[in-house]
C-alpha cells in the first residue's frame, strides 16, 4: 500500500465515525422533534400539503445518507442535487409559515434543515460547510424581513435560535476539520512507525545473515586465513594458492546469494567462474532450458563441485547448466587435478566426478520433481 492510500485509509475511518454520529443526531432532531412540529401545527398552515412534500424531500435525502453510509459510499456529484432539495424544502416550507411565527415550533424547518445540508456536506472543507449554514441563515432572516413583522421579539427569536441552529452544526463543521486534520497527522506518524519498524526488521537481518555468513566461513575460509596470518601456511606453495582461490570463489557465491535476480543458480556460477577469469582461465558457459528456483542448500550442492573445478583450472574449462521441470544438472569439464571433497552437500543432489591425465568431469543433478 503506497504512503496516499494509507493516508487515505485513516482519514476514511475517522471520516465514518463522525458520519455515523452527525446522521445519528440529525435523524434523531428531524424524526423526534421535525417530525412532530409538523403533525402538530398542520391546522395552522394554508396549504399544509406543502408542509408534507417539504418533510419529505428532507427525509428522502437523510434517507439516503443513511443507505450511503451503509454501502460506505459517498455522495459525490448528488451531493450538490441533495443541498438544492434542502434549499428547496426550505424555501417550500417558508412559503407557507404562519405570520410572526418564524424561529417557533411552528418554524420546524429552521432547526432541521441546516442537520441535514451538513449531513451532506460533513466531508467537504470547513468552508463549504460554512457556506451552507450561512446560506440558510440567510434564507430564514430573508423570511423575517420580507415576510413578517419585524420587531424586537421576532428578531430575539430569530437571534436565540440561531445559537443553536447555526452554533451547533458550526461546531460539528469545525470538529470535522480537526479529525481531519488529525486524520492526516495519524497517517503520517502510522507512517513513520511503519518506517522504523521496517529499518530495526532490515538491520535485524541483515545482521542475522552476516553472523550466518561468518559461521559458514567459519570453517574453511577463517582457519586458511589465521594460517597466513600466522605464517603457518606458505601462500607460494601451489596448494596455498589453490585453497585460496577455492575459498576466494566461495565467499564470492556466498555473496551472490543475496542477489534479487531472476536466475541465482546462474548468477551465483557466473560469480564462481569469475574467479578462473581472474587468472586468466578460458572459461566457456552454457545454460539450456528452465528451471524452478532451487533453496540455497540446493544450490550451493549443485555449485560446489564445480566451484572447485573452476577454482583450480589450469588453463580451461566449460560450464554447463541443462534444466527443465523434473531435473538440473551442472556439469564442469576442466584441466585440472582431483577437486577437493564438495562443503556443502544434501541428500537431494547427487554429484558424480570422473578424473584423469590432468582433466576431470564432475557432474551434479537436482531434481525438483522426483519421477
Amino acid at each position: 500500500m503506497s504512503d496516499d492510500e494509507a493516508d487515505e485509509q485513516t482519514r476514511a475511518q475517522l471520516r465514518r465515525g463522525l458520519r455515523i454520529a452527525v446522521l445519528l443526531v440529525t435523524a434523531a432532531t428531524t424524526f423526534a422533534l421535525g417530525l412532530p412540529a409538523v403533525l402538530r401545527n398542520l391546522g395552522r398552515f394554508d396549504v399544509p400539503a406543502l408542509q408534507v412534500v417539504a418533510f419529505g424531500a428532507l427525509a428522502a435525502v437523510l434517507a439516503a445518507e443513511a443507505v450511503l453510509v451503509a454501502r460506505r459510499r459517498p455522495w459525490r456529484r448528488a451531493r450538490w442535487l441533495a443541498i438544492a432539495v434542502v434549499l428547496a424544502a426550505t424555501v417550500l416550507s417558508y412559503t407557507d409559515l404562519p405570520h410572526n411565527r418564524t424561529s417557533t415550533g411552528v418554524d420546524w424547518v429552521f432547526g432541521v434543515a441546516n442537520w441535514i445540508g451538513l449531513v451532506v456536506l460533513l466531508d467537504r472543507p470547513f468552508r463549504t460547510q460554512m457556506a451552507f449554514l450561512v446560506t440558510h441563515e440567510v434564507l430564514a432572516l430573508a423570511n423575517l424581513l420580507l415576510f413578517h413583522d419585524v420587531s424586537r421579539g421576532s428578531l430575539a427569536r430569530f437571534a436565540t435560535g440561531s445559537v443553536t441552529v447555526f452554533g451547533l452544526p458550526l461546531c460539528i463543521a469545525v470538529v470535522a476539520a480537526v479529525l481531519r486534520r488529525i486524520g492526516t497527522e495519524a497517517a503520517a506518524a502510522t507512517r513513520e512507525l511503519e518506517r522504523v519498524r521496517t529499518a530495526e526488521a532490515v538491520a535485524v537481518t541483515a545482521h542475522r545473515r552476516r553472523a550466518q555468513r561468518f559461521a559458514e566461513l567459519s570453517t574453511t575460509t577463517v582457519p586458511l586465513l589465521e594460517g597466513l596470518a600466522a605464517a603457518s601456511l606458505d601462500p607460494s606453495t601451489p596448494e596455498v594458492r589453490q585453497r585460496c582461490s577455492i575459498e576466494a570463489a566461495r565467499m564470492r557465491r556466498l555473496f551472490a546469494e543475496t542477489d534479487a535476480v531472476a536466475n541465482p543458480l546462474l548468477h551465483e556460477l557466473r560469480h564462481c567462474a569469475d574467479i578462473a577469469d581472474r587468472k586468466g582461465v578460458e572459461v566457456e558457459f552454457d545454460a539450456r532450458g528452465t528451471w524452478p528456483v532451487p533453496p540455497v542448500p540446493v544450490r550451493r550442492a549443485l555449485t560446489d563441485a564445480a566451484l572447485t573445478a573452476l577454482a583450480t583450472a589450469s588453463s580451461w574449462a566449460r560450464v554447463t547448466v541443462v534444466g527443465s521441470a523434473e531435473e538440473v544438472s551442472v556439469n564442469v569439464v576442466a584441466d585440472c587435478d582431483e577437486p577437493a571433497e564438495p562443503v556443502h552437500t544434501t541428500p537431494d543432489v547427487r554429484v558424480e566426478t570422473f578424473g584423469g591425465t590432468g582433466k576431470i568431469w564432475t557432474e551434479a543433478t537436482w531434481q525438483p520433481m522426483p519421477t
